[in-house]
């Protein structure tokens, strides 16, 4: 038999003095004459954690029905041409985020440890780390974090446990904290590697207007090594790049010079829609690419006074999460939490025109957690809290179903739950006491 297929190794990067690029799985890349189960092309599932602060309307969430005979709520309906893929968990508790309120929500979210009564952070290690040093170990970056802010107003720090569970949802170690980068422009940086402070970007930007320029006569002999759908499938992953390349530096050349602005970081859009869904398509970026199968994305700081003038809502976010039951202001909370579940709604789009390999698309082998460890926000509660994952992650979750868990559930029981179904042998997971089965 002759084997005339030439195999890529699927750590193959394009790389010039500055950079360099991770690439997305080719054919090229999978072993001739090899079975495909024991090839790259069986990739670990791409894991995700979608947080938004300030709980949600529980009624408007809350699916009427059980198993897989449900109907979808005003707060998931942009989701819903995803039910099938969708798991939603119903009665999850932290008892562990009650406290100081807000200031170490995020914090507990994934871990469901009770922090320490201290300035220096101790807490618990979050589930995506733990999945990270299985599943983030063949790939450039095990984790990425990411957000809109870094910190919300008062109320996100504490005198007594201070400022660290506010601002992150994501913790390497009980005591290491992981900051959300917020900048797109620094966050494409540390996914491709270019520049590692504002005046080493600038030189490199006055050398190369696009940092793939560097990597042309890599590319191209590259491509002589692949095949025609190979080829395709890179060209579309660069022309990608360099779109979200472009969206980045056009932000940071934006002329503001007619208006008298405070000083701010170069490279965030001064709008936030924008803003927001630039930021999910550089976690879209970074997973094409396997250069991250874990991402952490916060929708907005905890605390956060976000107007969100673009769906008609003037308000601040967290003044009018403290609605008091005013059916109107209600309304306008949850014009909010609408709009969060659309932007992820178009992320969710995305990923599922995203091919990978032969698993079909990369939605089909992602498990996407979207919640918040807060449930009414004019309560300040952490009981019944939102929880819904879409993706089956190839197969290891059924889908399409509304489970209800006993009341007060541990959110620890459905956080174990996710390890167990990626394979991942949990350190600890908070106050877990068992796991939820049907999920």
């Amino acid at each position: 038999m002759f084997i005339t297929k030439r195999h890529l190794p699927r750590r193959t990067f394009l790389r010039s003095a500055v950079a360099t690029v991770s690439l997305p799985l080719l054919d090229a890349m999978i072993p001739a004459a090899t079975v495909l189960a024991q090839t790259a092309a069986v990739s670990a599932p791409r894991l995700g954690f979608f947080y938004f602060p300030h709980g949600a309307v529980m009624n408007q969430w809350t699916p009427e029905g059980t198993g897989s005979d449900f109907e979808l709520k005003r707060l998931l309906l942009p989701l819903a041409a995803y039910k099938e893929q969708m798991t939603i968990v119903s009665n999850l508790d932290n008892r562990r985020a009650y406290g100081p309120v807000h200031a170490i929500t995020p914090g507990t979210w994934l871990t469901g440890a009770a922090p320490r009564v201290s300035h220096e952070p101790y807490g618990g290690t979050t589930i995506d780390q733990m999945a990270a040093k299985i599943l983030g170990q063949d790939t450039p970056l095990p984790s990425i974090e990411v957000a809109t802010e870094t910190s919300g107003a008062a109320g996100s720090c504490d005198r007594a446990y201070g400022c660290s569970y506010a601002g992150t949802i994501s913790f390497r170690t009980p005591s290491t904290p992981l900051p959300m980068e917020n900048n797109p422009r620094k966050l494409f940086h540390s996914l491709f590697g270019v520049g590692d402070n504002a005046a080493e970007r600038e030189r490199l930007g006055r050398q190369t207007a696009s940092i793939l320029d560097l990597m042309v006569s890599d590319a191209n002999s590259l491509n002589r090594q692949l095949s025609a759908a190979d080829r395709v499938v890179m060209s579309d992953y660069l022309e990608t790049v360099r779109e979200i390349e472009r969206r980045v530096q056009k932000t940071a050349e934006h002329d503001l010079s007619h208006m008298d602005l405070p000083d701010a970081p170069t490279g965030i859009p001064g709008d936030f829609d924008a803003h927001l869904n630039l930021m999910m398509d550089m976690i879209l970026l970074a997973y094409q690419g396997n250069i991250t199968r874990i991402a952490n994305m916060m929708f907005a700081a905890e605390v956060s006074n976000q107007t969100y003038n673009h769906v008609g809502v003037s308000d601040a976010f967290h003044p009018l999460s403290h609605h008091q039951n005013d059916a109107a202001k209600m309304n306008r909370l949850m014009t909010i939490q609408e709009y969060h579940s659309q932007v992820f709604a178009r992320f969710v789009d995305k990923l599922a025109a995203m091919p990978d390999g032969d698993n079909g698309s990369m939605l089909d082998n992602a498990m996407l957690l979207y919640g918040s460890n807060m449930s009414n926000s004019n309560a300040h509660d952490h009981y019944p809290l939102p929880s819904a994952i879409i993706g089956k992650a190839g197969g290891r979750i059924k889908g399409n179903q509304h489970i209800v868990a006993p009341e007060r559930t541990p959110v620890s029981n459905l956080m174990m739950t996710i390890l167990d179904r990626l394979g991942v042998t949990p350190e600890e997971t908070g106050d877990a006491t068992g796991l939820i089965d049907a999920v």
